[in-house]
């Protein structure tokens, strides 16, 4: 009998393989990190293979000696926008993968602003011209790797988001990307099935390359027999934001979900209707099935935890994310001290690739858990600033609902709740977007009738924190947080 979801959450820093059952307990899970390359300032790059390899690795540890036959599905979510280039027949990649963070392709992004073409690039596919988005990546390749370009000459080029180099992995060659990745990319508008063929004319991304967008749940393709042992059917893809938000439970429209993990990324569920921001948020599908699609509004914090993992590693100031908590209750304030993580340019609502990261109001009296402190409050600040173009969008949160890595931070719940002055509500489990990809393959198995009856059935309890801070205190956090941005 079919007991488990298999999940693969191929994120920044690492890949999982987590194990469901149909009341969303964690049966098993396996961790591998995934090297991080910088080899320019502003450049940020995986490789290709790793992810493969760490992937099916952690994959085939969680399952263990469990029978093939136990594992009804597999669903896969992913880190959005990062670009993979491999040959279709060899499926092997062709260069290192150009990840969501990379800022490489700033400048034509600025020259296409120049030239007048972001609004219209906006009012099709509901995002910016900034170098998040896939599309320019693509370009980059193509005329930077020669590999690229010769796989292209041939007609053997394959380009794809994450998943969908995962698929093909698996698959041994569907060529797939579903809606929700799909909508990352700059090439896809929201209201038609696939890819633009004007929009990959405006950025000069061949048409041919790109995969056959397909729905976040329902059978989607098969693993190659030899993998596992069978072919086991892939029944969820969903990029990681839009997977939390399912997991979150923000199934009808107005719920919003924020995910503190490497950025910090806040989905409110828009329902059936394209959205439309004025307020230089972004529109994206937050799923589809049978070719009919839900959307969301979305802002999108470029540095959240890897503003910790950068104290860590870089600065040396703690030896774990865990430390963090006790450092910012060993003090009663940051000392006027302002962090604005501008490690990777600012993005949503700002959307200043310039920007850089700077520390102000320093003095001897600072201290190591001051400056901790002072990163943990920016990730408040950042979401208020989103929270205030989300309600200028006529989207304004009644409540948030919390998850990633950093969310288990108390301190931090209790803060975010605080700045912005609502209740926060945080699951138990809040790896969240594993549990969104679990209830998109779930649904797409069969196995519940739709994505609502998956979340009740899987979802667990919730803690709720409710804003305690005064007035004037939360005055002059925000107007100290706004001083320091502008001079970033």
């Amino acid at each position: 009998m079919s007991e488990h979801i298999l999940v693969i959450d191929a994120g920044t820093t690492s890949t999982r393989a987590i194990l469901f059952g149909r009341d969303g307990a964690v049966a098993g899970t396996a961790q591998a990190e995934i090297t991080q390359h910088f080899p320019q300032p502003g450049r940020v790059e995986h490789d290709a293979q790793e992810i493969w390899q760490a992937s099916l690795n952690c994959a085939r540890r969680v399952l263990g000696n469990r029978p093939p036959e136990s594992i009804a599905a597999i669903g896969i979510t992913n880190q959005r926008e990062t670009v993979v280039a491999w040959d279709r027949e060899t499926l092997k990649p062709l260069a290192r993968a150009i990840v969501w963070q990379d800022r490489r392709t700033a400048d034509v992004c600025r020259r296409l602003r120049d030239e007048g073409r972001e609004e219209a690039v906006h009012k099709e596919t509901g995002l910016l011209l900034d170098p998040y988005f896939s599309a320019t990546k693509m370009r980059w390749m193509l005329d930077n790797v020669d590999a690229v370009a010769q796989a292209q000459e041939a007609g053997r080029l394959a380009f794809g988001t994450v998943e969908s180099w995962l698929v093909a992995k698996l698959s041994g060659g569907a060529h797939v990307s579903d809606a929700s990745n799909a909508s990352r990319t700059l090439l896809l508008p929201l209201g038609e099935a696939g890819f633009s063929s004007d929009l990959c004319d405006l950025f000069g991304v061949p048409h041919e390359a790109l995969p056959q967008v397909v729905d976040t749940h329902g059978e989607i393709a098969r693993t190659d027999p030899e993998l596992f042992g069978r072919a086991i059917p892939i029944c969820g893809l969903v990029g990681d934001q839009q997977a939390a938000t399912i997991g979150q439970g923000c199934l009808s429209e107005g719920q919003t979900k924020a995910t503190y993990g490497t950025g910090a990324f806040i989905l409110a569920n828009h329902g059936t209707q394209i959205p439309h921001s004025e307020h230089r948020l972004l529109s994206t599908v937050l799923t589809q099935n049978d070719g009919q699609r839900t959307y969301a509004i979305e802002g999108s914090v470029f540095v959240a935890g890897s503003l910790i993992q950068w104290l860590r590693d870089s600065l040396g100031l703690i030896d774990s994310a865990q430390e963090t908590e006790v450092l910012a209750r060993s003090v009663e304030n940051s000392g006027e001290v302002v962090i604005v993580p501008a490690l990777a340019g600012l993005g949503a609502p700002h959307w200043r690739a310039e920007a850089r990261g700077l520390i102000a109001g320093l003095s001897f009296s600072t201290g190591k858990a001051h400056i901790v402190r002072a990163a943990l409050e920016s990730m408040s600040c950042q979401t208020y600033d989103l929270a205030t173009a989300f309600a200028a969008d006529g989207a304004r949160w009644e409540s948030l609902r919390i998850d990633g890595g950093m969310s288990a931070n108390d301190w931090l719940a209790q803060d975010i709740a605080d700045i912005l002055n609502i209740a926060v509500e945080r699951p138990r489990f809040v790896e969240t977007t594993a549990l969104g990809a679990a209830v998109a393959a779930a649904t797409g198995a069969g196995w519940f009738a739709d994505l609502q009856g998956a979340v009740e059935a899987m979802r667990g309890p919730i803690d709720r924190f409710e804003p305690e801070m005064g007035e004037g205190v939360r005055k002059e956090r925000l107007e100290r947080w706004a001083q320091a941005l502008a001079n970033a």
